[in-house]
């Protein structure tokens, strides 16, 4: 009985050996570097702006409420704003601080904010403002402001 069993044993040993090899072949292939998991961080956002009006007078500010709306969440997203105003004269700042220097970089504190245009100008007014993330993606807002005087 043991001689039919070793007999039966040694001639599956080849199968056993093949499931081995197979197994081992599958796992080392499943664990390759190539699928590493990839992990989103760079979402598009979108840049929605309350109606302003189309008028100011001249020592007057307006209030200009920005909310960023983002298309995904990660968490260590920072957002940015500059600006570059190329008709008239005027001031934008952020709540009580002082006022913006035109292109340069600013950071922003949160996704919903208000930002002030004080006109020191006759004539009519217009600025872009621009918002990014740091991720490079950057969305463009123009604003135009008739003079009353």
């Amino acid at each position: 009985m043991i001689a039919i069993f070793n007999k039966f044993r040694i001639g599956f040993l080849p199968i056993y050996v093949m499931i081995v090899i197979l197994t081992a072949s599958v796992s080392l292939v499943s664990c390759s570097k190539d699928d590493e998991l990839e992990i989103q961080n760079d979402f598009p956002f979108e840049v929605n702006v309350m109606p302003v009006p189309k008028d100011v007078a001249n020592g007057n500010t307006v209030e200009i409420r920005i909310t960023i709306q983002r298309t995904g969440n990660y968490s260590n997203t920072q957002y940015f704003l500059r600006y570059f105003q190329f008709d008239g004269q005027g001031t934008l700042q952020y709540y009580n601080e002082p006022p913006y220097v035109p292109n340069d970089l600013y950071p922003l504190a949160s996704e919903q904010f208000r930002l002030y245009y004080t006109s020191s100008s006759a004539i009519s007014q217009s600025f872009n403002v621009w918002i990014s993330d740091s991720f490079g993606n950057e969305k463009q807002v123009s604003f135009q402001f008739n003079s009353v005087d």
